[in-house]
């Protein structure tokens, strides 16, 4: 059986038990993050503490650990869970106290983590990539910030999957921002393109990373707003997260994008981000 952490204490996953008065329940007054582990090493650690660092000060949440605290916690789970290559999950929600909209004194935040086994990209998914429809984005103005409220996402998700899609790619005000569980790339003249930073979308631990690996292997990378209509005309689309890693879309609303396969530039993108992973040497400390 797993093993979970709850509130500074490890415990098989079942024995794991959560108020109803807690408002992550209540209210879905959290935040939270998702680490990919590879070969037991936390994968870009910093940048997610980084981010949930943020998610917390955003919704005004107080960090109950340290960096130095949080990693001890998530190597710890991961031991716990046997190694290799696992998606660590962990929530942060405001605490227990009586249903009341507004921010209870003194209360201690909720503290919960787990582990998944992580999945390489199935191959089918490698040769012939996955379909996406374009949706309206009617979700928040804070998608910057990573809170468990995702009743939209789920709502806009599965109209994709309802529609033969496997992920929605989202517009807003005539722009397009990013998937409703991942981030958003597109190729057009060999330049790669992604919508910049902010409110409107989650800023991506892979995503940074892709741009990242761009710049240190000479290729023409930018962010810049992208129109629908720009999408539809891109030679090769990516989405990305840190659990499906880079994914390509060679359908957009019933339409072959480019070739209909995936393409050379994500060919060489993926390559480059496997490169990474196997020769990625987690930091000593935080």
């Amino acid at each position: 059986m797993p093993t979970v952490y709850l509130n500074g204490a490890f415990m098989p996953e079942a024995d794991a038990r959560i108020s109803p008065l807690d408002r992550g329940f209540i209210f879905g007054d959290g935040v939270y993050e998702v680490i990919p582990v590879y070969n037991g090493h936390l994968f870009r650690i910093a940048e997610h503490l980084q981010r949930l660092d943020q998610s917390l000060q955003g919704v005004r949440i107080t960090q109950p650990h340290s960096h130095a605290q949080w990693s001890k916690i998530m190597h710890e789970l991961v031991d716990l869970n046997g190694g290799g290559n696992q998606s660590l999950y962990l929530q942060v929600t405001r605490g227990v106290a009586r249903r009341d909209h507004a921010f209870p004194a003194n209360i201690e935040p909720t503290v919960f983590a787990m582990c998944s086994p992580l999945e390489p990209l199935a191959d089918d998914i490698r040769r012939h990539g996955v379909a996406a429809v374009t949706l309206d984005d009617n979700r928040w103005e804070n998608c910057h910030l990573k809170t468990i409220a995702l009743l939209p996402n789920i709502l806009l998700r599965q109209q994709a999957l309802d529609a033969g899609g496997v992920e929605a790619i989202l517009v807003r005000d005539g722009e397009v921002t990013e998937g409703a569980a991942s981030n958003l790339f597109m190729v057009r003249d060999g330049c790669l393109i992604t919508p910049p930073k902010g409110p409107c979308l989650l800023p991506g631990i892979t995503r940074d990373l892709i741009m990242e690996l761009a710049q240190a292997n000479g290729l023409s990378a930018r962010e810049a707003t992208i129109t629908p209509g720009e999408l539809a005309a891109a030679d090769e689309i990516w989405l990305s997260s840190s659990t499906k890693e880079i994914v390509p879309v060679t359908r957009l609303d019933e339409a072959a994008v480019g070739s209909g396969q995936p393409g050379p530039a994500w060919k060489r993108m993926t390559g480059l981000f496997q490169t990474y992973k196997s020769n990625y040497s987690e930091p000593g400390s935080i």
